[in-house]
């Protein structure tokens, strides 16, 4: 533990920033501070603690709430003089019931009110926001939902939906036309849509599919192609 302890740059007052992002969504949940006895305890324990700078003590994340934040893995930057933390969270990061304490957006001319759409999640995590959205129209959907008609269809009727979109996504990929892109593009896009609300119908999760998928890649020989 030494060994690590010597490479941090602890400011003057012996603490160091530690951003904390949900490895899941990307989201960024939380800014704090550890000192050197916290870093410690979290790379010890496997769970975050930090150091409050109003009541000068230790504190482990969700010791109260029971909202802990299970680490996967801890970064140092290149400065040595702040973290990055990902973690597992359980439940919400914020003490007001928000994922992320970043729930405000500044705009041109006002703060936003708290949402909890906020942070967004990156253009590459969109699939799970989907996913999230058609999980919403499965419990709140009203009577116009395209999505929660499909939920409450036959099983058949989805796997002939998904059948015609895989059809659609290779019927434009043969296509010999200046729209074959844009039309490529827009089948893969109902196809994944559609894959979505089976999964949803199958129990499963997106989330699901890519832990498999990780499962996968961890699980192969180190120097063997993808295949």
């Amino acid at each position: 533990m030494d060994n690590i302890l010597q490479k941090v740059a602890f400011n003057e007052k012996g603490l160091i920033p530690a951003v904390i992002q949900d490895a899941v969504s990307g989201k960024v949940l939380m800014l704090a501070y550890m000192n050197r006895e916290a870093l410690c305890r979290t790379i010890e324990s496997g769970t975050t603690w930090f150091y409050s700078r109003s009541r000068d003590a230790l504190w482990h994340k969700g010791e109260t709430s029971g909202h802990t934040q299970r680490v996967l893995n801890i970064f140092l930057d290149c400065d040595g003089d702040s973290l990055l933390i990902q973690v597992e969270q359980k439940e919400v990061a914020c003490h007001t019931e928000h994922f992320s304490c970043f729930h405000r957006k500044i705009n041109a001319k006002e703060i936003s009110p708290p949402g909890d759409d906020s942070p967004p999640y990156s253009t590459v995590a969109f699939l799970q926001e989907l996913f999230e959205i058609i999980e919403k129209r499965a419990l709140k959907g009203n009577s116009s939902s395209y999505t929660l008609s499909l939920l409450k269809a036959p099983h058949q009727k989805v796997l002939r939906k998904l059948s015609e979109e895989t059809t659609e996504v290779l019927l434009a990929s043969m296509e010999e036309s200046d729209h074959k892109t844009d039309n490529v593009r827009w089948e893969a896009a109902d196809l994944l849509y559609h894959l979505l609300v089976l999964l949803k119908k199958e129990g499963l999760t997106f989330l699901d599919v890519c832990r498999e998928l990780l499962q996968r890649h961890k699980t192969r020989e180190p120097g063997t192609p993808v295949d």
